[in-house]
């Protein structure tokens, strides 16, 4: 569907998974209660003379593991520098932090449960201070606070200083917003605002700018959008009075400039950054909540960006990230869906669109987050699927089928 709004041309179009076959089109104006001016265009591919497109089955679910209660995020990383993967997982319904160390062949082991500040929402993770460790910021939205934990050579995490913010963090970013070589975030708060805390390099951070803008603040992702060296930020506002996301570009001393917004689906959760037409310009993705979709916007290279285009998931997407997952050189999209308890993986067509129908893959109950890491066997490395099982409890790994052995699980999640 493409939906004219007030413009020459169709600049929205909207996908959905149709019946073999169709072969109609229709147009005309079908949202007169809202806006008199506005058309819209359906149209139906037929498939009458080839086959339906039929995606690649790449991925089989290899393992769980017992996490705490409610996750809201899964970080792979190697908190104890032995050079395989392990996962780090925030649990708002426990108040704690997991730690799972990898084996190298994506298996893990137990978990290792801390307990954090209240209702750790979600993390970040840098480098803070001066060890090769990493470290881990929470953002607590049950304490109003955002929390720093130094990693230690067991894999584990000593809590550091903790800074108080205003209401209700949400969502946090890392990286180095005034060039001084010390990472610096970037927090989003429930009560329409965005705060920033400018890092020293020894494990400590000051208070930095704070904005007030937009409607519900969701996710926060920080890249240089237009190659001048300093970082930008995008922000995804969830509230119904926008449903936008919000490209500042940086000033390069830990300020960003007004905003610019740019139209989502309803309710977008998620944002982070890919290139899906192979020009080296960063583009945005967006997962939107409450109509099943994502949105794509292709980076013009000054920091703005092209009308975004909605394309269809399953039910209730809430976090999507973007890889090359068959090797063709080409961005896919993989989605993890909330109520339909699943991945939706689309293969890229190297234009900013998407191979129809995805290939979904069943899950635990309630997957929350997802994040991709990269295994080696015999050799070979291939891309790798964890989800965060809110409604569960646990972590689930999905593994390439270039990976697959005859010991290795390939029933789908109970």
């Amino acid at each position: 569907m493409w939906t004219n709004h007030h413009v020459a041309g169709f600049p929205h179009e909207k996908w959905w998974a149709l019946k073999k076959t169709p072969g109609s089109i229709r147009s005309g104006v079908w949202n007169l209660a809202v806006a008199a001016s506005s058309v819209f265009l359906l149209m139906a591919n037929g498939c009458t003379k080839q086959d339906p497109y039929v995606p690649p089955d790449l991925f089989y679910y290899f393992a769980s593991y017992k996490v705490g209660k409610n996750p809201t995020t899964v970080t792979p990383t190697d908190v104890n520098q032995d050079s395989f993967t392990d996962l780090v997982t925030t649990n708002m319904g426990s108040n704690t932090l997991s730690i799972l160390l990898g084996n190298g062949d994506g298996s893990f082991g137990d978990q290792v449960e801390l307990n954090v500040c209240k209702e750790p929402r979600s993390l970040a993770l840098g480098m803070f201070n001066s060890d090769p460790f990493p470290d881990v910021v929470l953002a607590c939205s049950g304490a109003d606070e955002i929390s720093v934990l130094f990693g230690r050579a067991d894999g584990k995490f000593q809590e550091g200083t903790r800074y108080p913010v205003h209401r209700t963090p949400i969502a946090i970013a890392i990286d180095d917003l005034n060039g001084d070589q010390a990472p610096d975030l970037v927090v989003a708060l429930r009560n329409d605002k965005i705060k920033v805390f400018l890092g020293t390099g020894t494990g400590e951070f000051t208070h930095g700018a704070q904005y007030e803008y937009g409607d519900t603040p969701t996710s926060v992702a920080l890249a240089d959008l237009d190659g001048d060296g300093k970082i930008d930020l995008a922000v995804t506002n969830g509230g119904p009075m926008l449903n936008a996301v919000s490209i500042w570009m940086g000033n390069g001393n830990g300020t960003f400039r007004p905003p610019t917004d740019y139209r989502t689906g309803k309710r977008p959760l998620a944002v982070s950054f890919a290139d899906f037409n192979h020009d080296r310009i960063s583009d945005l993705l967006v997962i939107n909540g409450v109509q099943d979709s994502f949105t794509t916007f292709l980076g013009i290279g000054n920091g703005t960006f092209q009308p975004g285009r909605d394309s269809g998931a399953d039910a209730g997407p809430n976090f999507g990230l973007a890889r090359d997952f068959n090797g063709d050189r080409r961005t896919d999209v993989a989605i993890v869906n909330l109520q339909s308890s699943d991945i939706s993986v689309l293969f890229g067509r190297d234009d900013g669109t998407f191979e129809y129908p995805p290939r979904n893959y069943r899950t635990k109950p309630g997957p929350f987050a997802l994040a991709s890491f990269h295994v080696t066997t015999k050799g070979t490395e291939e891309p790798g699927l964890v989800t965060a099982d809110n409604g569960n409890g646990s972590v689930s790994i999905f593994l390439h089928r270039g990976l697959k052995t005859s010991s290795a699980s390939i029933a789908p999640p109970p």
